[in-house]
């Protein structure tokens, strides 16, 4: 399923999305200009390596912080369609969100939702040595917050049936419920896998934390948004 555009208009322009979208962009260009070996360094040095932040190395309790990499992590991708994906997402439902929480609110809530993403896919497999990149679990966490808040929304999807694709108008609850299961149907049959190239415990991690979240920071909408 993927989706081309919600019902839902925001009050104002989604300045930290927005901006979230372009340092994205233009990190995955600088990406771009790397060598093999240069982008190899990159990811390394800037990616969630989970033996790395456990502690555990080569069989020694070795604690190294390494927090920087929980931050700088969400802002690299592996290729085109990651990152494009990714931003999909974020600029459908980000602006929403945003909305609602205010800029400064939902800054924190992405950042958090990132990071303990990050840290519940380290929990679920804390020996593994490939480098985490990516927003995926910063941008679960703002589909959290807007299953919580947007769940009468619709989402028109593009879906494929077969060989052929068609455009359906998905209630958010559903479309939302139905990200989060194969997420976590995905995580469950992975878990414990060597050289699994997909987070999805930190899809996982950082849905629920946006979900418990936007609760925290914003326990009730005061205003009634006006569908388009």
């Amino acid at each position: 399923m993927i989706p081309i555009r919600d019902n839902i208009r925001s009050r104002r322009f989604p300045v930290v999305s927005v901006a979230i979208i372009l340092i994205n962009a233009a990190v995955f260009i600088y990406e771009l200009s790397l060598n093999q070996n240069q982008l190899s360094g990159y990811i390394a040095a800037f990616g969630v390596i989970p033996r790395r932040i456990s502690g555990i190395m080569d069989g020694q309790l070795t604690f190294v912080p390494a927090v920087i990499p929980l931050v700088t992590a969400m802002f690299l991708h592996g290729g085109w369609i990651h990152l494009l994906g990714n931003m999909l997402y974020l600029w459908i439902f980000g602006d929403n969100v945003e909305d609602r929480l205010g800029r400064g609110k939902f800054l924190a809530l992405y950042l958090a939702a990132g990071i303990i993403g990050s840290l519940v896919q380290i929990r679920a497999n804390p020996l593994a040595a490939e480098p985490i990149i990516g927003a995926s679990g910063a941008i679960a966490g703002v589909l959290g917050a807007y299953f919580v808040s947007y769940p009468k929304a619709r989402v028109l999807t593009l879906l494929p049936i077969f060989f052929f694709f068609t455009f359906i108008e998905i209630p958010a609850f559903i479309f939302l419920f139905i990200w989060f299961i194969t997420q976590w149907l995905s995580g469950f049959i992975t878990l414990g896998v060597v050289g699994n190239m997909v987070a999805w415990w930190a899809h996982i991690g950082g849905f629920v934390t946006g979900a418990v979240g936007v609760l925290i920071l914003a326990p009730a909408r005061k205003k009634k948004y006006v569908n388009s």
